[in-house]
């Protein structure tokens, strides 16, 4: 085994999730990540908590997304809330067999599903919890980079010194919070911003991993300006380019996307929350330098 899954393993155990004895985990992932599954599985047990794995995958929610009703995406499964309910840690491993897996399901029917599952996935986020990536050849494809390139990328970013980091972070948390606005300005950008009264949140890991951002949520009715995304990204199996936004008193009130703006469109209509701006965010991980559309 690549002695850096192994690291990785005992950071999510010890850093991000502070697995204790008598803990119940949670290790949810797809059969590609095997070998990180199996490592956790050693430093789970040694801390004298008690594993529970569960295989997933994009396929199988294709499946089930091809095949399911309109009522049967509104039947909660009581079955995973009960096992959410009784954990108390959950680790998520996103490593899938096809990126792609997921697209042209009906954007509708994803909306369905997310308000089906809204309850639980709450309860879930109430735990002490992780999203990770174990290093796989469709992520390696879509970041456009050799296997063993991606690997370096990924636990260059991951295997870092998380305490400094942190303590890094929480120095431009204390910074911003100092202050009562904010503004980027950029090619195309010029966004406004009240966050008096709002936290400013250190991503120091301990949620996902990698990460490094420090994000807030603004003040909802005081998003003025526009933005322009130079970088595409993945939402519902969809890659969507070039976005533009324009926001009055803090809603949406125009948008375009070079590519997938019917997509884009979905997004923005998928609830009356939806139109405005629920984060911004500074990055600060050195490690990740290029963008990969895993987000």
């Amino acid at each position: 085994m690549d002695p850096r899954v192994e690291e990785h393993a005992r950071i999510l155990v010890e850093w991000s999730t502070d697995i204790q004895k008598g803990d119940m985990v949670i290790v949810r992932a797809s059969p590609v990540a095997h070998e990180l599954v199996v490592a956790l599985a050693k430093k789970i047990a040694e801390k004298g908590a008690r594993p529970v794995s569960l295989m997933d995958s994009e396929e199988v929610t294709r499946a089930f997304f091809d095949n399911a009703s309109n009522e049967t995406l509104q039947l909660e499964p009581k079955h995973q809330r009960a096992l959410i309910e009784e954990c108390d840690v959950y680790i998520a491993i996103r490593s899938p067999m096809n990126t792609k897996a997921l697209a042209n399901i009906e954007p509708a029917k994803m909306t369905l599903a997310a308000k089906t599952m809204r309850d639980i996935t709450n309860i879930r986020l109430g735990k002490r919890w992780s999203l990770t990536v174990h290093p796989c050849p469709s992520l390696a494809q879509q970041a456009n980079m050799s296997m063993e390139e991606y690997k370096d990328f990924v636990y260059g970013a991951t295997l870092i010194d998380w305490q400094k980091a942190s303590e890094n972070m929480y120095k431009m948390k204390e910074r911003l919070e100092s202050h009562d606005d904010v503004r980027f300005t950029g090619p195309d950008t010029d966004l406004y911003a009240k966050t008096q009264g709002r936290i400013w949140v250190a991503s120091d890991g301990k949620h996902n991993m990698p990460s490094g951002e420090v994000f807030t949520a603004p003040v909802e009715d005081t998003v003025e300006g526009h933005i322009y995304f130079d970088i595409p990204f993945m939402q519902r199996g969809k890659v969507i380019e070039g976005v533009r936004l324009q926001f009055e008193k803090g809603e949406v009130v125009d948008f375009s996307a070079e590519k997938e703006e019917a997509t884009l469109k979905e997004i923005i209509k998928t609830d009356e929350g939806s139109k405005y701006l629920g984060e911004m965010a500074i990055g600060t991980n050195r490690g990740i330098k290029q963008y990969t559309l895993n987000m």
